[in-house]
């Protein structure tokens, strides 16, 4: 049998599915170091519109068609509670939802070498949007980085 003489890393680590990115993102909730590659964060942002618009659709347009049409029907016609609940539930998830999707996001930044300062660029009319889009598309830099370990590498064992 071979002796090993000493790992190597190599960058081939397989892509994270779906239900293994959206429970690292939910277990590093407010996780702000480290790095993480981008089928972790595309798979949670996948995740969180999917989620979001499900509950959109379900709690708050039903209401606001009906409350339209009495709207039409009656001009003083105050908003139905079922609405206002439906908004909270959505903002209730959307905000129990907003730290790891930052979190997923400044690691994502720091996978390819930047800040996670630059999360801010995303206000910058839409250059900003264009461009965090762009990064976050990125593949991450190879090996270490001042962030921390590439999360791509795999550490395999060389024989001598």
């Amino acid at each position: 049998m071979p002796e090993i003489s000493g790992t190597t890393p190599e960058r081939g680590f397989p892509p994270m599915s779906f239900i293994e990115s959206i429970r690292t993102v939910l277990s590093k909730y407010a996780v702000f170091s480290g790095r993480a590659r981008r089928s972790e964060y595309w798979w949670f942002a996948l995740a969180y519109t999917i989620v979001m618009s499900i509950l959109y659709f379900a709690l708050v347009v039903p209401g606001l068609t009906a409350y339209t049409a009495d709207l039409m029907a009656d001009p003083a016609a105050q908003m139905p509670g079922s609405v206002m609940t439906g908004y909270l539930i959505v903002s209730v998830v959307g905000l129990a939802l907003f730290l790891p999707s930052l979190g997923v996001l400044v690691r994502r930044l720091h996978d390819t070498d930047r800040s996670g300062f630059w999360y801010f660029f995303a206000f910058v009319p839409v250059v900003g949007p264009i461009m965090l889009i762009v990064w976050e598309a990125t593949e991450g830099t190879q090996g270490p980085n001042r962030f921390g370990a590439d999360p791509k590498a795999v550490e395999q064992t060389s024989a001598v």
